[in-house]
């Protein structure tokens, strides 16, 4: 549905590259500006990679029908010369092959647009293409001012990963860089650098953090410490994710526990475990005498995977065990519904920044157990700020299964640190202070539509 035309409204087109993680915060903040009285235009890939995305992209402009949609359809793409199999990097490739036929897409609308918004992976190639048209790019970075320091700073390195500092901030371990990166030749790694050395041509780069959260990144990165010529990087979150009147999660079940007495259990719509991983983690739950909430699932949802049954990845009569005190669930549920019930008191998360963010806008301490990709750069956030802590377990294309005693005893630490649970709160006030119209991100918000009205 469009909405009606007004020239003194900034228009934005949104462009989101592949996968869940991607997607979500891009309808947050299309949905957060057109609230604000932004004209809004939402490109839509076609096809998209899963059902998943197919049925959020459904709701979203069902939830929200004063935000357009541009169907966005991709030339053929032959993935035979990319080094990778993953749906989601295909699918970016796809995009970036295809950015050529942006800017007759965007001519297409009517009122002109004033900017576009875009998914860091896909900013080497579009910034230069809407700059051809002269239109103006910012970034939407969704993980962490941190991680958006390395990708600032990363293209100095020129010989082979090692322990790497970023000026201004502090040094990442080679084991906390992400896999694909130790290698220089890797397709990603090309990407990464061309992504990292384009920053400056962007007309400002929004993060989905806040100066609580991250003061020494977000300071380093806009007094020029992290890399030179940089553009305005503006804090704009914890951005809350778009209500979409999704029903079915378990909240029956957290009404009738204690407060802060529930540890939820989540590792993102890409982190998928081998099923020994799966059961010792269900050993864990059981052995940490915590009450909790487990979200468990065998297949990555953006490779439509095929998964099975719960007792067939427990172990027969698990879920009788337990069933006075922990719920294991399959499926979609709303996290931030979910993080915001006062009966959860801690989270076992893979530390990606969406749900990380989650955590701290509703102050709930988190036992990170990254996984992959940006995951170890956002647990040093989480130690480092007071939401949480995190432990070097089993990573990305590692072997190792981690027993369930072990994972209990975390668990177990993580319920029990009163602590902990007070700098996760103050976190919490301070997330709330910040997204309010005078706090710092609000009037990030507020900063980042005045640049829109002054072109």
């Amino acid at each position: 549905m469009s909405s009606s035309s007004d020239p003194e409204k900034p228009h934005l087109a949104f462009l989101p590259s592949a996968g869940m993680g991607h997607l979500k915060p891009f309808c947050s903040l299309a949905a957060a500006l057109s609230e604000r009285g932004c004209d809004v235009s939402f490109i839509t890939v076609q096809p998209t990679v899963s059902a998943a995305e197919s049925c959020h992209i459904a709701d979203f402009f069902a939830a929200f029908p004063r935000i357009r949609r541009l169907d966005f359809d991709l030339v053929a793409y032959d993935p035979s010369g990319f080094a990778s199999t993953d749906p989601f990097f295909l699918r970016v490739q796809a995009i970036r092959g295809s950015a050529h036929l942006l800017p007759a897409l965007l001519a297409s609308s009517s009122p002109p647009f004033s900017a576009l918004v875009i998914d860091i992976f896909l900013a080497s190639t579009c910034i230069p293409i809407a700059a051809a048209i002269g239109l103006p790019s910012y970034i939407w970075f969704i993980s962490s001012a941190a991680m958006l320091s390395l990708l600032a700073c990363f293209p100095t390195c020129s010989a082979g990963v090692s322990d790497f500092e970023i000026p201004g901030l502090w040094r990442v371990p080679k084991a906390s860089i992400p896999r694909a990166l130790h290698n220089l030749s890797h397709p990603f790694t090309t990407q990464f650098v061309e992504n990292g050395r384009i920053l400056p041509k962007a007309s400002g780069i929004l993060v989905n953090t806040f100066e609580a959260l991250e003061p020494v990144a977000l300071a380093a990165l806009n007094r020029g410490k992290v890399a030179p010529g940089l553009p305005p990087v503006i804090a704009i979150g914890p951005l809350q994710a778009a209500s979409l009147g999704h029903e079915g999660s378990p909240l029956s079940w957290l009404h009738g526990q204690p407060a802060r007495s529930v540890v939820y259990v989540c590792f993102g719509n890409r982190t998928a475990m081998s099923k020994e991983q799966i059961r010792e983690l269900g050993v864990g739950l059981e052995k940490s005498g915590c009450r909790f909430l487990w979200v468990a699932k065998s297949k990555i949802v953006d490779r439509e995977d095929g998964e099975v049954e719960l007792e067939g990845l427990l172990g027969e009569g698990y879920l009788e065990r337990v069933k006075h005190r922990g719920l294991v669930v399959k499926g979609w549920v709303d996290q931030e519904e979910i993080l915001r019930h006062r009966a959860i008191g801690g989270f076992l998360s893979h530390c990606g920044w969406n749900s990380l963010s989650e955590a701290a806008l509703h102050g709930v301490r988190v036992l990170g157990w990254p996984r992959g990709g940006d995951q170890r750069v956002n647990a040093e956030v989480v130690a480092r700020s007071g939401l949480g802590i995190w432990v070097e377990w089993s990573w990305d294309g590692e072997e190792e299964v981690v027993m369930g005693e072990e994972i209990g005893e975390r668990v177990r630490q993580l319920m029990e640190d009163d602590g902990l649970q007070a700098s996760a709160a103050r976190l919490g006030e301070e997330a709330v202070k910040a997204v309010a119209a005078d706090g710092s991100s609000g009037k990030g918000l507020a900063e980042f539509i005045g640049m829109l009205k002054m072109r």
